[in-house]
C-alpha cells in the first residue's frame, strides 16, 4: 500500500497507518467551502512543494474542501487519459461566480484534457432536480464528459434538454452500483477515485452536509470494480466544526443550509468516520491507490 497523505487543514482526520501529514491549518479560512482561483493557485503551489514524490490516497478532512480534488487531479500526467469516479451525494457541478467551491469543482475537472469522463455516483440531492436545473453547468453533460448516477430525484427535465444520456437514475443503491459495475466491464482506462462521505447514510458516517443512501459495502464493491487500477484517490467528508471569520462565507454556508455540528457528539462521529477511513484505505490500497 502506498503511503497515505493527510492534508491536515481542519484536524479532523484520525491517524492512518504509515501516514504522511502536511500541516496546513493556516489555509483553513482561505480555502474552506470556496475560494478565488488565485487563492487556489497559491494553495496548489504550496501543495506541490510539500507533497512527496510518490504517495497514495489523500485525506483532506471536511467535505467543505472537496474542491481540493481539482489541483490533485490536475497535477497528474496529461500523457495518458483516465476517468474520474466521484462518490458524492451532490453533483458538485453547480454554478459559483466567485471562483471555485466544494460544489462546483467537477466542471473544472471535466475540462482537463487527460480526463476522459467524470462519473458522479450516489446523488440523492435535489441539486439535480428541476428546481435547480439552471444552477448546473450543462456543457460537460452535453459534451459527454460528465454523468450523474442518482436516486430519489425527478430528473425528467434532462430528457427535455437532450441530456438523457448523462443521467442514470435508479431506485436503490444496489441497482445503481450494478449498472455502473456492468459498464466498467467494458471500460479499459484506469480511474481517479474521489470519495465524499456524505454519499453514505448518516449511520455509516455522519457529515456536515445532507446525506445519501450508500453503505460501506457499496463503496467497497465499486472500488473492486475499477479493474484497470487507480492513478490516484482522495477521501473527504470528515466532520469538523468551524466558525468562519469572513461574513460572506458564513452567508454562503447558511444559504446552502449546512447543518450545525453538535459538538457534544463530535468525538463519537469522528471515531465512526475513522473506522470507515481504515476500511476504504485498505480497499483502495488493493487497487494500487
Amino acid at each position: 500500500m502506498k503511503q497515505p497523505v493527510v492534508l491536515d487543514i481542519d484536524r479532523s482526520v484520525g491517524p492512518l497507518p504509515g501516514q504522511h501529514v502536511l500541516p496546513l491549518a493556516e489555509w483553513q479560512e482561505a480555502v474552506r467551502f470556496g475560494c478565488s482561483l488565485r487563492t487556489l493557485r497559491r494553495f496548489g503551489r504550496a501543495l506541490e512543494a510539500a507533497l512527496p514524490a510518490s504517495y497514495g490516497t489523500v485525506f483532506f478532512g471536511s467535505g467543505d474542501f472537496h474542491h481540493l480534488s481539482w489541483p490533485l487531479i490536475r497535477r497528474l500526467s496529461p500523457r495518458a487519459s483516465f476517468q474520474v469516479v466521484v462518490l458524492d451525494n451532490h453533483p458538485d457541478n453547480m454554478r459559483f461566480p466567485f471562483g471555485v467551491h466544494c460544489g462546483s469543482w467537477v466542471r473544472r475537472v471535466a475540462m482537463l484534457p487527460q480526463v476522459s469522463h467524470v462519473h458522479v455516483l450516489g446523488i440523492t440531492s435535489p441539486d439535480i432536480g428541476a428546481g435547480h436545473a439552471w444552477e448546473n453547468y450543462l456543457t460537460p453533460l452535453r459534451r459527454h464528459k460528465l454523468s450523474y448516477w442518482c436516486m430519489d430525484v425527478d430528473v425528467g427535465w434532462a430528457s427535455r434538454l437532450g441530456l438523457a444520456h448523462a443521467f442514470h437514475r435508479h431506485d436503490d443503491p444496489e441497482a445503481l452500483l450494478d449498472a455502473f459495475i456492468e459498464q466498467q466491464r467494458t471500460h479499459h482506462e484506469p480511474a481517479y477515485l474521489s470519495i465524499d462521505k456524505d454519499v453514505f447514510a448518516p449511520d455509516v458516517a455522519r457529515t456536515n452536509w445532507d446525506q445519501g443512501r450508500l453503505r460501506a459495502e457499496h463503496a467497497l464493491a465499486l472500488i473492486d470494480s475499477l479493474r484497470h487500477g487507480l492513478v490516484g484517490s482522495d477521501v473527504n467528508g470528515e466532520i469538523s466544526s468551524y466558525r468562519y471569520r469572513s461574513w460572506w462565507k458564513r452567508k454562503l454556508s447558511a444559504m446552502d443550509e449546512q447543518p450545525e455540528v453538535d459538538v457534544a457528539q463530535l468525538a463519537d462521529w469522528q471515531a465512526q468516520q475513522h473506522a470507515l477511513n481504515l476500511r476504504l484505505l485498505e480497499a483502495i490500497g488493493a487497487r494500487g491507490g
